[in-house]
This record gives structure tokens, sequence and C-alpha cells, in this order.
């Protein structure tokens, strides 16, 4: 995966983000028979009243947000929760959440998890989430939907008309790659083709996600966040060796201790060492609340980062699982 040059900020002069512009992640799963989704956890930070809110729900084919990802087997933004499907939307708005995303894991036609992602913006929030899309046989990913907050008109407008072939921007990158890709300074290096409009709203990170469907059509999911609240604490990816004993860090940022080893001189986890390896060998979403505990680098993280907790989603291509992103919160 291609990724830009990062020079490294000294600890000391990041500020520690007071919340970041992901505020929730749940993991819903198929039961056995494969009619209903269940919860298989959930972090919630400071919206306790949401997971608690959550309680024993289940969904099934086209109930609820992770039943409409399930449905239509592809990414889903749901910019309005009241007047829509949501079933929590009380909750949701109790805790300051306006938006959410259903990304389902797909192997092939079967349904491993559906990743759900709840973000919240207010005056001092500046972020996106925008799902693109390509529809064969075009050559390029238009946008299919997004959410764009408190960022104005003026970015939006631009983002609906713009374009991306593989290996062009943020999304276009990830489309070609079939990996994660991470801009740090999406003001720098002229690599994000709406650096002008982004800087303005306040937007200067971004993270784009190549994301597995049902059907023909091809989705990158993007998310764009500013200084202030940054996407999450800490991201990494992490690539898994040709016979899946281990894994080696490819790429990393966090917002307190600034770039991380990247490449063939990441660091490396042995198969079955934390939830990292869990999400590779299961190929599902695993997210943890005991990140002091995880062994090894990623337990050194939570030090560095400030953060308590993991969530580890794995990015399938053709029924293999190809990276493991690693969020911290």
């Amino acid at each position: 995966m291609t990724t830009p040059t990062i020079t490294p900020t000294p600890p000391d002069a990041i500020p520690v983000p007071a919340r970041t512009f992901i505020r929730v992640v749940e993991v819903w799963r198929p039961d056995p028979a494969q009619t209903l989704l269940e919860c298989a956890g959930g972090l919630y930070g400071s919206a306790a009243g949401f997971g608690a809110a959550t309680g024993s729900m289940c969904f099934g084919r086209g109930e609820g947000l992770p039943g409409q990802a399930w449905e239509q087997g592809r990414p889903i933004v749901l910019k309005r929760f009241e007047g829509s499907y949501f079933r929590r939307t009380r909750a949701a708005q109790a805790e300051g959440l306006t938006c959410g995303i259903a990304l389902p894991i797909f192997d092939g036609d079967r349904l491993n998890a559906v990743l759900v992602i709840f973000c919240g913006d207010d005056e001092a929030h500046a972020g996106a989430i925008e799902v693109w899309r390509n529809e064969p046989p075009s050559p390029e990913l238009t946008l299919d939907d997004g959410y764009y907050g408190t960022t104005g008109d003026a970015f939006e407008y631009m983002s609906r008309r713009i374009a991306f072939r593989k290996g062009t921007g943020l999304p276009g990158l990830a489309w070609q790659s079939g990996a994660p890709v991470f801009f740090p300074d999406l003001g720098r290096g002229g690599r994000f083709l709406r650096a002008d409009g982004a800087v303005k709203v306040g937007i200067n990170r971004g993270f784009a996600l190549p994301c597995a469907s049902r059907g023909p059509d091809q989705f990158v999911l993007a998310f764009l966040s500013a200084l202030a609240t940054p996407i999450v604490r800490r991201f990494e990816s992490w690539v898994p060796d040709d016979d899946g004993a281990s894994l080696r860090r490819m790429e990393g940022f966090c917002e307190i201790a600034g770039a991380l080893t990247r490449g063939a001189e990441g660091p490396v986890l042995a198969a079955g060492t934390g939830v990292i390896a869990a999400a590779l060998a299961q190929a599902v979403p695993i997210l943890t609340e005991r990140l002091a505990a995880e062994p090894g680098v990623c337990g050194q993280a939570a030090d560095e980062a400030g953060a308590t907790s993991l969530a580890a989603i794995p990015v399938l291509t053709q029924g293999r699982v190809v990276a493991v992103v690693g969020w911290y919160f």
C-alpha cells in the first residue's frame, strides 16, 4: 500500500483529544440459523445510556440500521434518525449521536457481521462520512451517499460532483490497493483532490476503507475529521503474512505520539495474540474494553494514546482477510 511520508510530531506538542469523531462502535453477528442479527459487543464510551438502550435487541433482514445493511448487502449511511427505520432514536439523540454507518462484512455471499458506527457533531466538530461507489463497467468511483454535518454546503457540493479513478485521491487509493489508506494531513502533498475545500471547513485527516459487498459494485468508506475531533485516538493497519502465522503493522498514526514505525520495520504480532489476531482468525470485527491487558505493542499503545478500548476490523477481499484495522478510543 502506498502511503505519504509523515514527519513525526513530538508527543508534548500534541494536545490530548477530548472526543473522537467516532463516538460508538457496535458489532452485530448473525445467529446460527442466519435469520437474526444479535449484538456481539459495543464500545459506548460516554454514551452509556445508548448502550443500555441496546439491551438484548436483535434485527432481522431489513430491520433497523444493521438489518438494512444486511438486506441491501452494502455499506449504508443514515444521516437522520428521526422518522427513519432507526429503532433507538431517543437514546441516540440523548447522547448527541447524529448519524450512523453500517458496514456489512461479507465472505462471498455469506454475512459474517455488521459493524455499526455512530458519530456526533456540533459547532465545534468538523467531519464527514462518505460512501464511494463503482458500478461496473464504469472506471470511476462516485459519491453514493455522505454525511457532512456542520461542514457547510460548499464541501458537500464539491464532493457530489467529483469522481475518482483507481489510484487517484483518498478513495481511489483505497480502491486500487484493496487496503486501508490514511492521510494525516489532507493539505499536504497534493494527493487529496479536495484539499482547499477541506482546509476551509477545518478538515485535516482522512481515512478510507475498501468494503466488500454482496453484488458486483465496489465500495469505499471514507472518514474525514478535524484536529480537535480526530477520527480515533490511534489508527493502525496490520497485514498478515502468507501463511497467516503473524501480522506486521504496515501503517499507523497516533494523535498523541505522532507517526508510527511502519512497513518492513513495523512490529509483529503472532497468530492468537490479542484482538487484532482474533479479527484475522475469525474474519469478524472484535472489540475490547480491556486494552491495557492486550499483549505486546497493542497494550503499549494504550499508554501512548491514552486509550482504553480497541476495535479490530478485518478487511476482506475475495473471502480472504488482507488487513486488520485497529481503531483505538
